[in-house]
């Protein structure tokens, strides 16, 4: 057999997906067409009517109180959720692709490991702690504000019901993809001078306390929301507290050595793979339609508004799109305009700064707010990397321009220009809830973080030695190198007017 001519992974998985999906609701049309006649009028009620919902007994167990149409609802919903939290988990590959790419050689075994721990440890201290405090239902200590830590998912057969039209474990896996990525967003504006126990320590006190508890302030049915704050899949709620979390990292850290000369002039400080750093964005690019898109939670039938979920959903990625390409474009515009030279980094970091910006209101700006909302991304995220530069703070992948500056755009775009204000809401009062609720949940991140940040600093346990950081962390804190020894240095010189990675103009 010519195994090369077999279709590719991806093509075997989306097949045993769309075969799982046909032998669920085979076996679902099967089980009903045999149910015996005699069944309890409780049972019959809910599989003649359409709006049913669930009254598991002791004797059978919750699925056998669902009508056919729910049946296939719930499968549906959770398959698709569930290839929507792999995307999202993908987008760690492009994080580690774009750090790796945008920082120096010496340092790429760091970044990959702290690629790696974001994951692990968000996985295992949201199922021990966080996904409890995110979504606590009534289960609070302070009502709005925070809610009662538990342990692990509670299965779908021990539910009272399976109302929720889709599964537990789905939702847990989709939700913890999200804790993932606030907290890796960090490690670019870190990238080459903090300790990696440290990180350890950040990683986990943000993926366990700080992002859950702002996360139910607007998710979990908080104070935010009961304001009427409405960010879909996280302009704030993620991406802001990612950047606020990594702007007050690079503060307490400082710059590394040799970013800035002594009387104060930007020395670029370039990455060593642009390749890597593309394929990263382009790799972030795609994950972003589990973002997004998968945000919609449910996707089969109809939404309260009387539209298909599925148009719904596919919308959505409409205007994901446009807003990622308008980003890009205005940020090589706007770069081209003051660097007199088209940066490819620019408009990298342009794509992301438009789906950042429109994270939080793809589900209801129009096509022509789409493209505002990514355009102006775009010119913020270049101007946003200038303004860094004047102020001496080092954050050598743009983590803070992209996520935080970009994530409040997104929260106050979706005021200004989003089509579903809250009942009881005017324009202005939408866009007044959405600038304070975004203002509350950046001064969190950033106060939390900062605090932390300098407790690790104030016992030495924060940042490198210099000899250290010179060598570069892979060998002084992992004891190895991600190259050859003789391809690994320090950085690359460059002549007077070139740019580094993130766009900075050379002294």
């Amino acid at each position: 057999m010519n195994w090369s001519k077999l279709p590719p992974l991806p093509v075997w998985l989306f097949a045993a997906a769309i075969g799982l999906s046909l032998i669920s609701i085979s076996y679902a049309a099967a089980q009903e067409e045999s149910a015996e006649p005699a069944a309890t009028e409780e049972v019959a009620a809910v599989e003649t009517s359409e709006t049913a919902t669930s009254e598991p007994t002791a004797e059978a167990p919750a699925e056998a109180g669902l009508s056919f149409k729910d049946e296939t609802n719930y499968t549906i919903n959770t398959l698709i959720m569930f290839l929507c939290a792999v995307l999202v988990l993908f987008m760690q590959a492009g994080f580690a692709m774009l750090e790796v790419g945008m920082n120096a050689a010496k340092n790429t075994v760091n970044i990959l490991f702290k690629n790696v721990m974001d994951l692990s440890i968000g996985v295992l201290l949201f199922l021990l702690v966080g996904f409890a405090l995110m979504y606590p239902g009534d289960n609070t200590l302070i009502d709005g504000y925070l809610g009662k830590p538990t342990a692990f998912v509670t299965k779908d057969a021990d539910s009272t019901n399976l109302s929720t039209d889709y599964s537990n474990s789905a939702d847990f896996l989709f939700q913890v993809a999200f804790a993932a990525t606030a907290a890796t967003i960090v490690s670019g504006a870190v990238a080459g001078r903090m300790k990696f126990g440290a990180y350890l320590i950040y990683s986990a006190v943000l993926t366990g306390l700080i992002y859950p508890i702002s996360g139910y302030w607007k998710w979990g049915g908080g104070f935010l929301d009961a304001m009427g704050f409405q960010d879909f899949a996280g302009s704030v709620v993620v991406h802001a507290v990612g950047g606020f979390a990594g702007l007050a990292g690079a503060i307490a850290l400082g710059a590394r050595l040799g970013r800035f000369s002594k009387d104060g002039k930007s020395i670029p400080m370039p990455g060593h793979n642009i390749a890597f750093a593309a394929l990263g964005v382009f790799i972030l690019w795609i994950g972003w339609y589990g973002f997004n898109p998968g945000s919609q939670l449910t996707y089969a039938g109809i939404a309260d508004d009387g539209r298909l979920n599925a148009e719904i959903t596919t919308y959505i990625a409409l205007t994901t799109t446009i807003a990622a390409s308008a980003g890009a474009v205005v940020a090589m515009i706007v770069a081209w305009s003051l660097f007199k030279k088209p940066d490819v980094t620019m408009a990298l970091n342009g794509v992301l700064a438009g789906l950042v910006g429109i994270t939080a209101n793809c589900d209801q700006v129009t096509q022509v707010g789409a493209l505002v909302v990514g355009g102006v991304a775009g010119a913020l995220v270049v101007f946003g990397i200038v303004l860094l530069d004047k102020l001496k703070i080092d954050d050598p992948v743009g983590a803070f321009p992209v996520h935080g500056m970009c994530g409040v755009w997104g929260g106050i775009a979706t005021g200004l220009l989003g089509t579903a204000i809250p009942d009881g809401l005017t324009r202005g009062g939408y866009i007044w809830v959405q600038c304070l609720s975004t203002a509350i949940i950046c001064a969190w991140a950033f106060g939390t973080m900062l605090v932390l940040f300098y407790g690790l600093k104030a016992i030495g346990f924060l940042r490198v030695s210099p000899e250290h950081e010179q060598a570069g962390l892979d060998i002084s804190e992992h004891g190895m190198h991600a190259y050859p020894a003789h391809l690994v240095t320090d950085s690359f010189s460059s002549a007077p007017g070139n740019r580094s990675l993130t766009g900075t103009p050379s002294a």
